[in-house]
């Protein structure tokens, strides 16, 4: 029976997580779960799965769901903040610890996991975004074992030679090939993209993903962290990764070797399927994900991004090419900008100029400490928020 932590369990991965554990309760029992103000659906959950913790990132809501537990579930311990979020991410129980909640916040409780040594199930990518060679420096150290949650690195881990740590060239492998929808908005004519809407944008052809990840999604922005995060994990450099459109969403993606092959994991588009793989590796178990049905799809198509279309995925090749803190700062103008349009205060088509201007605004300097990388995020956001009334 293994254990296991769910950060950020009421977003998209987490409940599809949840619904994989379900699946085999004689395999897997919850620990912890954490959200972030979503006191309602983490009461629910705290009464399906009975975990002995369970907290909230605000502190008043911790509160409130700590009043609400007392007379329904006693025995769960409600904990709050940063703090308690670290804390239940290295209990000692802990055997995984899914990594699901969303942007730079993710980063602090997945390295707490990390430092404890646990199996980690990384969905959080802004962690290896911000914090690059420090994470994986402390992976090493510690001897915790990551396993990707995205559905691109999943299947990358699936077609990847196990000593992929030596890096590509000596395990045969030419380049990794990066397949992406295009979003919503892939064939929209760029004229009309000034006018579009948050709903637009969150309307994902392929996925089902909370409103912050589709707006990415949309702009690219999500390859193009994912195209880090990559770097990180398979350690290559961005001229070894190929983005791909692939508006099925049916190859998750691809490794091409030398001698000609390319090996392509394919699926329905269910996050399920990497959470399952992830959960049972090396051993399969049901995702509940149906039987893809090749008959039904018919054909595959393929196509390169178009960087004029997309140019946050070109900032993003810029940013881990540059390295040092530009990836921290790329990632926290991003996530200023999106906030900034889901409110309605900037256009879509602004985005990458927030983005863009924060970047140059920004001094690159070397990676050094978290610390250094937390102040440099935390400039960014400053300075992207200064930036903002000029482009609204």
């Amino acid at each position: 029976m293994k254990q296991i932590t769910v950060l950020g369990s009421t977003g998209s991965i987490g409940v599809s997580t949840l619904d994989v554990i379900q699946r085999h309760p004689d395999a897997y029992k919850v620990l912890a779960l954490t959200a972030n103000r979503s006191v309602e659906k983490l009461r629910q959950q705290c009464l399906q799965y009975r975990p002995r913790f369970a907290v909230m990132s605000d502190p008043t809501a911790a509160v409130q769901l700590a009043a609400e537990l007392k007379g329904e579930a006693p025995e769960i311990e409600v904990l709050a903040d940063l703090d308690g979020l670290e804390h239940v991410a290295a209990l000692p129980e802990a055997d995984y610890v899914m990594a699901a909640i969303v942007g730079a916040a993710g980063l602090r409780p997945a390295l707490s996991a990390v430092r404890a040594g646990k199996r980690l199930l990384l969905a959080n990518k802004e962690a290896l975004v911000v914090s690059g060679h420090l994470f994986m420096e402390e992976v090493a150290r510690s001897g915790a074992e990551i396993l990707p949650i995205d559905s691109e690195h999943n299947a990358i881990f699936q077609c990847m030679p196990r000593d992929f740590k030596r890096g590509l060239e000596p395990i045969g492998v030419r380049r990794i090939l990066l397949t992406a929808s295009g979003g919503p908005f892939r064939d929209r004519p760029k004229e009309q993209l000034k006018r579009v809407t948050p709903d637009e944008a969150c309307d994902h052809p392929n996925w089902s993903m909370g409103r912050k990840i589709s707006v990415d999604s949309a702009t690219m922005m999500n390859k193009g962290l994912e195209l880090i995060e990559a770097c990180w994990l398979f350690h290559t450099t961005a001229d070894k990764i190929q983005v791909v459109l692939h508006p099925q969403s049916i190859i998750h993606s691809m490794v091409e070797y030398v001698d000609g092959s390319v090996l392509a994991q394919m699926g329905n588009p269910d996050m399920r399927t990497p959470i399952a793989h992830a959960l049972a590796w090396p051993q399969r178990i049901e995702s509940g994900v149906d039987a893809l049905n090749l008959f039904e799809i018919g054909r595959l198509d393929f196509q390169p991004p178009d960087m004029q279309r997309f140019p946050c995925l070109r900032l993003a090749y810029e940013a881990i090419t540059a390295g040092g803190t530009a990836p921290a700062v790329l990632n926290a103008a991003n996530e200023i900008a999106v906030d900034a349009f889901l409110n309605g205060s900037l256009k879509f088509t602004a985005i990458p100029q927030l983005v863009e201007a924060t970047l140059s605004a920004i001094p690159l300097q070397p990676a050094e400490s978290l610390e250094q990388l937390m102040t440099c995020d935390t400039e960014a956001r400053k300075v992207a928020e200064q930036k903002l009334s000029a482009l609204v």
